[in-house]
């Protein structure tokens, strides 16, 4: 009934969609299956997308030519830029959405990719000829043929999920869980283990006294995620601050022998820096009280996500303890929040392009491969959808380096170093994220991107552009120079020492807390450049972050460089570390299971040491 095609996607979550987006727009026929086409790219948890480290990949899903960052913007009901007051290392885009557009603004685009077809269905197996997938199966008994299958289950395997003494199977509240490919995958040798998750309550909004929280409105010029012509909010909705007391703790805590997570109904290892409420008063005994973030649903629901009280107590006691909180006294819940335990397979079984080393052109991406978060799940899909198409055209994988993305870095550690609880990825990841900025994913990205057929020719030229306009500034800030009298006053009010003599802009620039947009007006000259230009805001950040870290970033490129030589070394797979007797046990075994492919892989193995790389270096004749 259904033709052959050339990618199959399973899942329709945050991965399955950016894989069959990018497998698709490339020029593969591909088809997306999933259980309910009504919920594509759900919203499982908060409605929020960025954060730390989380902002900066969506900004590379964007500068790829993936669309999270696109339909985040169109569904945002509030942006923030987090972390303004450290360096642009650590800023952070972040919005607020509206859960029900962010679904339907997904579908829109999913349903305008000419060569994706979808299919509503559960998979319950592969099929295979050999150690290659040629299709899948699913609970209709239909059997569909691809040359490449991507798994994007998510927390679907198997899913359980708790609620006090209470649980059932379900992939998410109300869905089924899937059965099948767990079997199927363990059958062929695969190895897999068990996560936990999980979600707060949701409350009506109608039931709370917002006027005694704490409220966080969104930044007064709010900024966006893409790098296209999505336009930034003009309206928001504020979120709001309040705080857990020892007399909700008391409460949650007399109950503990309820909470499957201490009475040893959940297995799975869960998030430890997204702890539920009970985990929190557990393990930091000492603390009285826990911020909590209220969280509008929408623009137009009284729904509320109470962020930072995820639980899986009974029902009646998460309500109890709630009431304690400030703001929630009347507090009326629409669901509680629960836990959910689900499959996951160690990604040390995957290779950079996130194909299986075990089964050809079968590949892994999303929460199956032991992530959590829609950004981490988002930005593996989109590398899997890029690399079935190219495995198929009988390219090379398109692997991002450390110094390159987050993505790069985010992928590496999944398969040098796996994860054994629900990775997520922190700034403190990337050893180069002075480079690894927000603002610049575009320049880093896009044309590698469009190298390889996905990002189009308008966001080439938009790059190509941003890039000529900043070096132009940044040339004219090195050779215009500033008089006393029209700065002096401006750098006394920031604290910083007025000049005693005409001085060039760059060297004013490069100056702690003086910002190029308040120099604009009081240097006349800058003001016509800028004006005469056209040039955007963007540009002026770029020229301002250049003349302040430009020693720093000079730094973190020679390291990169350093690292990029080792990268440069290969290894084979069928390399026999046992061969080599001069390496440490530990080794031989860590270096055999990962087989990496290269030496810098290998120095980033825990467990292998400076002096076994030192005996690789030396067998290799380097």
């Amino acid at each position: 009934m259904l033709q052959n095609y050339d990618v199959i996607v399973v899942g329709a979550g945050h991965a399955g969609c950016e894989a069959a987006c990018a497998a698709a727009n490339m020029g593969s026929n591909t088809l997306l299956i999933t259980m309910d086409m009504g919920r594509m790219a759900q919203m499982s948890c908060n409605p929020a997308m960025g954060g730390v480290a989380k902002g900066q990949i969506v900004r590379e899903i964007d500068a790829l030519g993936g669309y999270s960052g696109i339909i985040s913007d169109k569904s945002a009901i509030q942006f923030r830029m987090l972390n303004l007051s450290k360096g642009p290392a650590m800023w952070s885009p972040r919005t607020q959405n509206d859960r029900t557009l962010f679904t339907n603004y997904w579908r829109d685009i999913l349903e305008t990719v000419p060569q994706l077809d979808f299919w509503q269905d559960m998979v319950v197996g592969l099929l295979l000829k050999g150690d290659q997938v040629v299709g899948v199966k699913t609970s209709m008994g239909i059997e569909v043929k691809s040359k490449t299958v991507i798994l994007t289950n998510g927390t679907f395997l198997n899913g359980k999920i708790h609620i006090g003494n209470k649980n059932f199977g379900g992939g998410r509240a109300g869905e089924r869980a899937s059965i099948g490919i767990t079997e199927t995958l363990n059958e062929l040798g695969f190895e897999s283990g068990r996560m936990k998750t999980g979600t707060p309550a949701r409350v009506d909004g109608r039931s709370l006294n917002f006027d005694i929280m704490d409220e966080q409105p969104g930044d007064e010029n709010p900024q966006k995620f893409s790098f296209t012509n999505t336009q930034p909010l003009s309206k928001q909705r504020s979120c709001y601050i309040t705080h857990t007391n020892e007399t909700a703790h008391e409460i949650l805590a007399e109950a503990f022998e309820d909470s499957p997570l201490f009475n040893g109904s959940i297995q799975g290892t869960g998030p430890r820096y997204c702890p539920s409420i009970e985990d929190k008063i557990y393990r930091f005994s000492d603390k009285k009280s826990h911020q909590l973030f209220v969280e509008p649903e929408g623009w137009n629901t009284v729904e509320i996500y109470v962020n930072g009280f995820s639980s899986s107590l009974p029902e009646d006691v998460q309500l109890k303890a709630m009431k304690q909180i400030k703001g929630f006294e009347n507090v009326k819940m629409f669901r509680p929040g629960y836990a959910i335990e689900y499959d996951y397979f160690p990604p040390q079984q995957l290779k950079f392009s996130l194909e299986t080393k075990t089964i050809k052109n079968l590949f892994l991406a999303g929460q199956i491969n032991g992530t959590t978060g829609y950004e981490e799940a988002a930005a593996q899909g989109l590398i899997a959808g890029i690399n079935a198409h190219l495995l198929l055209q009988e390219k090379e994988p398109f692997v991002l380096t450390r110094d390159q993305a987050y993505i790069g870095v985010l992928i590496d550690d999944l398969i040098t170093k796996g994860t054994k609880e629900p990775y997520r990825m922190f700034t403190s990841r990337a050893e180069f994220r002075l480079l690894l900025r927000q603002d610049n994913a575009d320049i880093r990205l896009t044309p590698l991107s469009h190298k390889i057929g996905l990002a189009n020719d308008e966001r080439l030229e938009n790059v190509q552009r941003k890039q000529e306009q900043t070096d132009k500034l940044i040339k004219y800030c090195e050779s215009l120079s500033v008089v006393p009298d029209d700065v002096n006053a401006y750098l006394l009010s920031k604290n910083s020492a007025p000049l005693k003599q005409k001085n060039k802009l760059g060297q004013v620039l490069s100056r702690p807390f003086i910002k190029i947009d308040e120099l604009v007006p009081r240097v006349s000259e800058l003001s016509e450049k800028i004006s005469s230009e056209q040039l955007g805001e963007s540009i002026l950040e770029q020229a301002e972050i250049h003349f302040k870290y430009q020693g720093y970033i000079k730094k973190e490129k020679e390291n990169a460089d350093k690292m990029i030589k080792l990268e440069n070394i290969k290894l084979h797979d069928d390399f026999d570390y046992s061969k080599l007797h001069s390496l440490s046990s530990e080794a031989k075994e860590k270096l055999t299971k990962i087989k990496p492919q290269t030496i810098g892989q290998a120095t980033r193995i825990s467990g292998v040491s400076p002096s076994d790389i030192s005996v690789l270096l030396v067998y290799l004749g380097r």
